[in-house]
C-alpha cells in the first residue's frame, strides 16, 4: 500500500499528501479492491470476489474484473470508465489513464485479454484488444486502438495502432514516460512523403515535355515502364 501511494505521488503532480491520496484517488481504491478481490477469486470464492468488484465499480467508475492479473505500484489516473478484462495481465509501474479497455476478442474460455509489460503507459481512451502482449517500456497513444503485439521500447499510436520504435528507448529506472505531446504522427508523415514524390514527378514531366499518356520515355526520370526513379526509391 505504501508503494501505491509513493507511486502516484511520483507521477502525478497534483498529488499533495499521502492523506489526499488515500482519502480522493478513486483509481487506488479500485487497486486496492481488486487485490482483495483477487485473493478471494484465486480462493475460490469467486461469487464474493464478483461482487466486491461490482461495488467497487459502482463507486469508483472502473472496472477491474478480479480474476485479472496486476502488479507492483499500478497506477490508474483519473480513472473514469477503465475496464480490464478477466485474463488480462499488468506488469509492474504500469499507468493507465481514463477510458482505457484491456479488452477481449474472443469468445472461447482461457487467456484472451492482453498481456502488459512493466512500465507500460497507456493514454486516455486507448483499447488493447485480444491476447496480445504489449512488451516493457512502451507507450499507447491517446485513443489507439491496439490488436496486435507490440515489441520492447515502442509508441502506438491511431487506429489501428501504428508501432514506431524510440529514438532514445526508456529503459528500467527511468521515471514514467507521460509525455503525450511526443507521439509521432505517423499518417501524416506517410502523406508528406507521398505529396513529395508526386510534386517531383510533375516537374520531371514538366521538364522533360512529357504528357500523361504520350511518350514517357522522353522523360529522363522515368524507366521504360513510365515509372519514377528517384535518387534512392522507385515508385
Amino acid at each position: 500500500m505504501r508503494e501505491d501511494i509513493a507511486a502516484i505521488r511520483e507521477r502525478d503532480p497534483a498529488a499533495r499528501s499521502p492523506v489526499e491520496i488515500v482519502l480522493a484517488y478513486p483509481g487506488l481504491h479500485a487497486v486496492w479492491a481488486h487485490r482483495l478481490a483477487h485473493l478471494l477469486w484465486r480462493g475460490g470464492a469467486r461469487v464474493s470476489a464478483r461482487i466486491l468488484s461490482q461495488l467497487a465499480r459502482f463507486l469508483t467508475g472502473i472496472e477491474i474484473h478480479p480474476g485479472a492479473r496486476i502488479g507492483r505500484r499500478f497506477f490508474i489516473d483519473h480513472g473514469a470508465g477503465v475496464v480490464i478484462g478477466e485474463t488480462a495481465e499488468i506488469g509492474d509501474d504500469v499507468t493507465l489513464y481514463h477510458g482505457v479497455t484491456l479488452g477481449g476478442t474472443s469468445l472461447k474460455k482461457g487467456k484472451r485479454h492482453p498481456t502488459l509489460g512493466d512500465r507500460v503507459t497507456v493514454g486516455a481512451g486507448a483499447k488493447i484488444l485480444g491476447n496480445i502482449r504489449i512488451a516493457s517500456d512502451s507507450r499507447i497513444g491517446a485513443n489507439a486502438v491496439v490488436v496486435r503485439a507490440v515489441p520492447e521500447n515502442s509508441v502506438v499510436v491511431g487506429i489501428p495502432g501504428q508501432v514506431v520504435k524510440r529514438a532514445h528507448p526508456h529503459r528500467a529506472g527511468d521515471s514514467p514516460d507521460l509525455d503525450h505531446a511526443a507521439m509521432p504522427d505517423v499518417i501524416g508523415k506517410s502523406v508528406k512523403e507521398l505529396l513529395a514524390r508526386v510534386e517531383r514527378l510533375e516537374k520531371c514531366l514538366a521538364q522533360s515535355g512529357a504528357q500523361p499518356g504520350g511518350d514517357l520515355e522522353r522523360a529522363p526520370c522515368l524507366d521504360r515502364n513510365g515509372r519514377w526513379v528517384g535518387e534512392d526509391y522507385v515508385i
